[in-house]
């Protein structure tokens, strides 16, 4: 997996947790701890983008990378 962070990539990670979970090599906790990394991220970028459209300024170039590279 690349080392970029992106909505892609968090997803993907997501997705590998659940699986991992219901497959058994993974411990519930541990999964959780993914989790909640994962909520934190997105409430970063959700900050991010409040903030930028409040001020009316641009988005940061962070979040556009993040966002846009879901799609690849």
């Amino acid at each position: 997996m690349s080392d970029v962070l992106t909505a892609k990539n968090l997803k993907d990670t997501l997705w590998d947790t659940l699986k991992q979970i219901r497959g058994g090599t993974m411990q519930a906790n541990q999964g959780d701890a993914v989790a909640s990394q994962a909520r934190e991220i997105l409430r970063t970028v959700k900050i991010q983008l409040q903030v930028a459209n409040h001020s009316k300024r641009a988005l940061p170039i962070e979040v556009l990378n993040f966002s846009e590279s879901a799609g690849q």
